[in-house]
């Protein structure tokens, strides 16, 4: 099995769809209204992170609805069959429609920085930059990079993402200029080279988003490297 490879989790996706939501509590250095939930069906719990659209600060560049683009870039992550992100979906819950995303049980004391600091993750970091460059993560912070109990690292926070428009923003530039591992192309390739999207993101983003990852797939397959931070912009702020 390749290192970013992950067996689905039919259970979780059914719980997050179909359990009973309570709300614990808001998640704090959040900018947007976002929630720790319980959900229970039958015996079964859990817990996950509720982003309600009525918690949301409007944006002038992306429009109402960046729980979709939590849902999408799940879709896609899935899509490519990396398993980046944890299993989202969309429900309507207390606070209204929003998102709903797995909990994960991480150590909150590392993030990017201290994760790349050791070679065995550096697997699961490369393919969360690739994914980044696909989806055009405007806002890929340090600590949106989770190590869970199980050691395997997962993406959060992808709110802002998957514009039409170049809005790249990540610390992941540690790669720059490497080639893209060859596994990771070939699901790259896969993507770039499809009939039609995966079924359900039509329902979560515009057409024109849709052609635009298209197009970022195709460049990727024409010139398979990292791309390099071209300026400060490249970067988000804070970056932790």
């Amino acid at each position: 099995m390749r290192p970013v490879e992950r067996s689905p989790r039919p259970r979780a996706l059914s719980l997050l769809s179909e359990g009973e939501i309570t709300v614990r509590g808001r998640l704090p250095w959040s900018s947007n209204g976002t929630f720790l939930v319980e959900l229970c069906r039958g015996e079964e719990t859990g817990r996950a992170v509720y982003k309600p659209l009525a918690g949301e600060r409007p944006l002038w560049d992306y429009p109402p609805g960046l729980y979709r683009r939590e849902v999408a870039a799940y879709v896609v992550s899935e899509w490519l069959g990396w398993g980046v992100v944890p299993e989202t979906v969309e429900r309507d819950g207390p606070l209204g429609e929003g998102s709903l995303q797995r909990w994960v049980d991480a150590d909150f004391g590392e993030h990017y920085f201290t994760l790349l600091e050791r070679p065995e993750h550096h697997d699961a970091l490369e393919a969360m930059c690739a994914l980044d460059v696909l989806i055009n993560n405007g806002d890929r912070k340090s600590g949106h990079s989770l190590l869970d109990s199980d050691g395997r690292i997962w993406g959060i926070d992808h709110g802002l993402c998957l514009h039409e428009e170049p809005k790249l923003r990540t610390v992941i530039w540690d790669f720059e200029g490497r080639p893209v591992p060859d596994h990771l192309m070939e699901d790259v390739v896969r993507v770039a080279t499809a009939t039609s999207p995966p079924e359900g993101l039509a329902g979560l983003i515009a057409r024109r988003e849709i052609d635009a990852l298209f197009a970022r797939a195709a460049a990727l397959v024409r010139r398979p490297f990292f791309p390099a931070a071209r300026s400060a912009r490249a970067f988000p702020w804070p970056l932790v």
